[in-house]
């Protein structure tokens, strides 16, 4: 199901990205949810996506996550 604000996002990311990471991964997540509608695993694929997008801005040192 498609993310409406941030503070729908799961735990995980709200506590250890930035806002802007959170607005990264929440706008990666929805376009990946409309893109793969007809799939059975949607769910996971787009959270895979939204990794993906985060990753590439941001990089995980210790439990946080920082710009590159």
């Amino acid at each position: 199901m498609p993310y409406t604000s941030l503070k729908d996002l799961p735990s995980a990311v709200q506590e250890y990205l930035p806002k802007r990471g959170q607005e990264i991964y929440k706008r990666a997540y929805n376009n990946a949810w409309e893109q793969y509608a007809d799939r059975k695993n949607r769910e996971s694929i787009a959270h895979r996506v939204a990794w993906s997008a985060v990753k590439k801005k941001y990089e995980k040192r210790g439990d946080r996550w920082v710009k590159l």
